[in-house]
C-alpha cells in the first residue's frame, strides 16, 4: 500500500459547495472567540505594561539629567582644580627662580646658609598651604559633583518603586 491508496477521511466540507483542487475547505470545529475570552485579561495588562512603559520613560529622562548635571558639575570643579595647580606650578617656579637669583648673589658660606634655610621653610610652608588648597578644592569636586547626584536618584528610585 502506497501513500497514493490511502484514503483519509475528515468531516470537512468545501465552502463553496464545490469540490476541486483550489477550495478551502470548512472544518467542523467549534469556534473559539480568543477575545471574548482573554479580552478581559489583556485589556487591563496591556494599560499597566503602558503605565509602567511611560513611567520607565520619565525616570529615564530624570536620570539622564541628573547625569548631565553631575557631568557639568564635575567637568566645572575639575577645571578650577587644573586652573589652581597651575597656579602653584606657576608659584613655585617663581619662587625657584628667586632662590637661584638670591644664591647667585650670596658672599659667603654663611649666606648661602642662611638663604637655604628661609627658602626651605618658605617652601614648606607654601606647600603645606597649596596642598590644603587642593584638598579643599578636590572635596568641593567630589561633594559639588556626588551629593546632587546622590539625590537625583534617590528621588528617582523612590518615586519609581
Amino acid at each position: 500500500m502506497s501513500d497514493a491508496d490511502m484514503k483519509v477521511e475528515t468531516k470537512a466540507a468545501p465552502l463553496n459547495g464545490t469540490a476541486n483542487g483550489n477550495t478551502k475547505l470548512k472544518f467542523d470545529m467549534p469556534f473559539f472567540n480568543i477575545q471574548a475570552i482573554f479580552g478581559d485579561l489583556a485589556a487591563p495588562a496591556a494599560t499597566r505594561a503602558k503605565a509602567n512603559f511611560e513611567q520607565m520613560k520619565v525616570t529615564s529622562e530624570e536620570i539622564t539629567a541628573a547625569l548631565c548635571d553631575a557631568c557639568s558639575t564635575s567637568a566645572k570643579r575639575s577645571a578650577d582644580y587644573g586652573t589652581k595647580v597651575i597656579e602653584i606650578s606657576n608659584a613655585n617656579t617663581s619662587s625657584a627662580l628667586e632662590f637661584f637669583s638670591q644664591l647667585a648673589d650670596a658672599r659667603s658660606f654663611a649666606d648661602l646658609v642662611n638663604l637655604s634655610t628661609a627658602h626651605g621653610r618658605k617652601t614648606f610652608e607654601a606647600a603645606s598651604a597649596q596642598n590644603r588648597e587642593l584638598w579643599d578644592l578636590a572635596q568641593k569636586v567630589a561633594t559639588e559633583t556626588a551629593e546632587p547626584s546622590k539625590n537625583s536618584f534617590n528621588r528617582v528610585l523612590r518615586k519609581s518603586a
